[in-house]
């Protein structure tokens, strides 16, 4: 269980909050968690069980039937899932998907949508990433080209969160293909529509509860309304929000390699070996000592984000700064306690095993790290 007494980023009503979550997770989460990784998705029951638990899109306002809290309940929901061992996609539509609705949708599209993602009766994507396309989102393909009072959107998109159980996909395509940044939309899908068909739910590394999918657009027929904001203005908006993108990452990282030391310990302390515990041993007492400075060094890091967050400050560098580091560290860490199990590290009913396999992708969704240090080296 994580420890959070100590926490300068929250409160009573906070910790209140997650107790309510390990409940739910407790229930709903952990007695299905080996089922949803062998059959590849998270069943809808678990979304519709977080949404009438009050677990899914905290800040959405009260009157499209959210609560209107602030990130910091997010954050609780981001850290217990990653502490879970959970990579199920819920995170994504609280923390990115919701936020687009709520600053850039119109009252229409925000009543017929965020009641639901709010009730977990409605799951959504984003599906940004293209088949030659990743990091340089001006370098899409995908377009959205005008006819009369609809759009017609053409292309394909991959590794796409939730997309085999989305309802609704919010797709970056261009709808001026010749003017560059300022040529790209953003425009609300619906799974319903003809023409949209979902590929293949693909075969990863690690993160198998997760379904990701290849998304294809063969003419799509969506109303002009559909647009997410104002026409032309995409790639601003994706601008504007990839930092609490970035931060919800760094928050998920912070956990799961809390929780991957976690495991580091009370395995060496139960393990023997030449007479006395693993744990006794220097070389894994020093090992474990720079991990747990690592750690309470990033959660006052976490704690110091959120606040700025929650105030407006936090920078787009400093989000990047924070998705960099700790993506990073939760790999260190990951790596160190795999380790420090031995060949048990490498055996897949070692929780270790799947929280190492889930971590390797942390480095590159969201942008990858090499991308988070040219993003950091630009404001130098």
């Amino acid at each position: 269980m994580l420890e959070t007494a100590e926490r300068s980023a929250y409160g009573s009503e906070h910790e209140q909050f997650r107790a309510t979550v390990r409940k739910v997770f407790e229930r709903h989460l952990t007695p299905n968690l080996e089922r949803w990784e062998r059959d590849g998705i998270v069943g809808r029951d678990f979304w519709r069980a977080t949404g009438e638990a009050g677990l899914l899109c905290p800040g959405v306002p009260e009157e499209y039937g959210g609560p209107g809290l602030d990130f910091r309940y997010n954050a609780v929901v981001a850290e217990e899932l990653g502490y879970f061992g959970s990579s199920a996609g819920i995170t994504l539509q609280s923390d990115i998907v919701a936020d687009y609705l709520i600053a850039y949708g119109s009252p229409e599209q925000k009543e017929r949508w965020l009641p639901g993602m709010v009730s977990g009766e409605v799951v959504t994507a984003i599906a940004m990433t293209e088949p030659g396309t990743g990091s340089d989102l001006q370098a899409i393909k995908t377009v959205a080209r005008r006819d009369g009072n609809h759009y017609e959107v053409s292309g394909s998109k991959t590794y796409i969160t939730n997309g085999q159980s989305a309802d609704l996909v919010v797709v970056v395509a261009k709808t001026d293909p010749d003017a560059g940044a300022k040529g790209i939309s953003l425009i609300l899908v619906e799974a319903d529509r003809e023409g949209f068909a979902r590929g293949r739910n693909l075969d990863k590394i690690g993160q198998h509860s997760a379904d990701t999918s290849e998304l294809f657009f063969e003419a799509v027929r969506v109303p002009i309304t559909n647009c997410l904001g104002e026409e032309g203005r995409g790639f601003a908006q994706l601008m504007n929000q990839l930092p609490q993108e970035r931060l919800s990452i760094a928050v998920s990282a912070q956990s799961r390699a809390q929780r991957a030391f976690d495991e580091a310990v009370a395995f060496t302390k139960g393990r023997q070996a030449f007479g006395k515990t693993v744990f006794d041993m220097q070389n894994t007492r020093f090992t474990l000592a720079d991990l747990k400075t690592r750690l309470q060094v990033g959660w006052a890091h976490v704690d110091w984000a959120l606040d700025r967050h929650v105030a407006g400050r936090l920078t787009a560098q400093e989000a990047s700064a924070a998705k960099l580091w700790h993506t990073e560290t939760l790999w260190a860490v990951c790596d160190a306690a795999l380790q420090l199990h031995g060949g048990a590290g490498y055996m897949n009913e070692y929780p270790i095993a799947r929280i190492w396999r889930d971590a390797r992708v942390e480095r590159i969704y969201g942008g990858t790290s090499e991308i988070m240090k040219e993003v950091v080296a630009r404001g130098l």
